[in-house]
């Protein structure tokens, strides 16, 4: 279980990206996205990935499965039940809470600031 995401294509911006990525990824249409966070890392090439974190209240249109796989809605406090993506419980910090905005992967070590 992870967030829909993606990459950016090529002259997009990081905002129109998120709208675009949660629209194929889910059928619905989010308005005003926010950024509350990223999260760096860096491949087995030594290669930086920076991972940015959006938050949308608002949305319209029903939930649809793509390619991505099944997709189901929830409850925040349902989600150490499940099976969850690699270190998606560290991202869903920095996703919540105010006072964190960076999740960083260096080696083995594991900080969020």
């Amino acid at each position: 279980m992870a967030f829909p995401g993606g990459h950016i294509e090529k002259h997009e911006s990081f905002h129109d990206s998120v709208i675009r990525e949660v629209k194929e990824e889910t059928n619905l249409d989010i308005v005003s996205p926010r950024l509350v966070g990223f999260k760096q890392f860096f491949d087995k090439l030594d290669r930086r990935y920076l991972v940015f974190f959006y938050r949308a209240d608002q949305f319209s249109g029903s939930l649809h499965a793509s390619r991505e796989g099944k997709l189901e809605w929830v409850n925040i406090s349902d989600l150490p039940k499940r099976q969850l993506a690699y270190n998606f419980d560290r991202d869903l910090e920095v996703f919540l809470k105010s006072d964190l905005d960076e999740h960083v992967l260096l080696d083995k070590k594991d900080f969020l600031y």
